[in-house]
């Protein structure tokens, strides 16, 4: 998983609420096997529709996504954010996620930021007003501003999250920071509890 320090760039206003996982990765797309290549499928439905925003070239390789209330709700399908993700979305703004989906953001390195109603509304309208209105956003400082204006925010993230989305750690990561001691561990535990192959030897030996 890569680290994230700071994203820069557009955002992509979609400006929808309650907008749910099979809107974002219809089920159809759920037999595949792989975890890349999933960017084709993301809003395959609302796509049909020439005007939805991410058919609009301004949009295209925008790193943000803003969004509305209760964003990603529905099923726990890590598909959608696999296809957000392989569209080039590397942070989500929105007034508040639906939790599995957030806590599957985390897991991929998709930063998801909560910011009040108010906030989410202009930064939506500007960029559809200015679709190359730059924001940056800073991992350390938790901080999200509007470029070349004093507008800036600051967002709430969970400690271990964080941690975890500053040094691209993924579960596998996270496990092998402990590596020896899990090792120590099942050494200790092979002197205290011989294996089954250790003890049917020592049976025989017995017999």
């Amino acid at each position: 998983m890569r680290a994230i320090n700071t994203i820069a760039g557009n955002a992509i206003p979609l400006n929808r609420a309650d907008v749910d996982t099979d809107q974002i990765m219809p089920k159809q797309f759920l037999k595949r096997i792989e975890r890349s290549g999933y960017g084709p499928f993301a809003f395959f439905d609302w796509r049909r529709d020439e005007s939805f925003v991410l058919n609009d070239q301004a949009y295209v390789g925008a790193p943000i996504m803003l969004a509305q209330q209760n964003f990603g709700c529905g099923s726990s399908r890590e598909h959608a954010v696999w296809g957000l993700e392989d569209i080039g979305v590397q942070a989500i703004l929105a007034p508040s996620f639906a939790d599995i989906f957030r806590n599957n953001c985390s897991k991929v390195g998709l930063l998801t930021i909560v910011l009040a109603q108010e906030d989410i509304d202009y930064l939506m309208s500007r960029s559809e007003e200015l679709p190359d209105s730059q924001l940056k956003i800073d991992l350390k400082s938790q901080t999200v501003t509007v470029a070349g204006s004093e507008w800036q925010r600051t967002f709430e993230i969970d400690p271990f999250i964080k941690n975890r989305l500053l040094n691209g750690l993924d579960d596998i990561g996270i496990t092998m920071e402990h590596e020896q001691d899990i090792s120590d561990f099942e050494e200790a535990r092979t002197r205290m509890k011989p294996s089954t192959a250790d003890a049917f030897e020592d049976t025989l030996k017995m017999a």
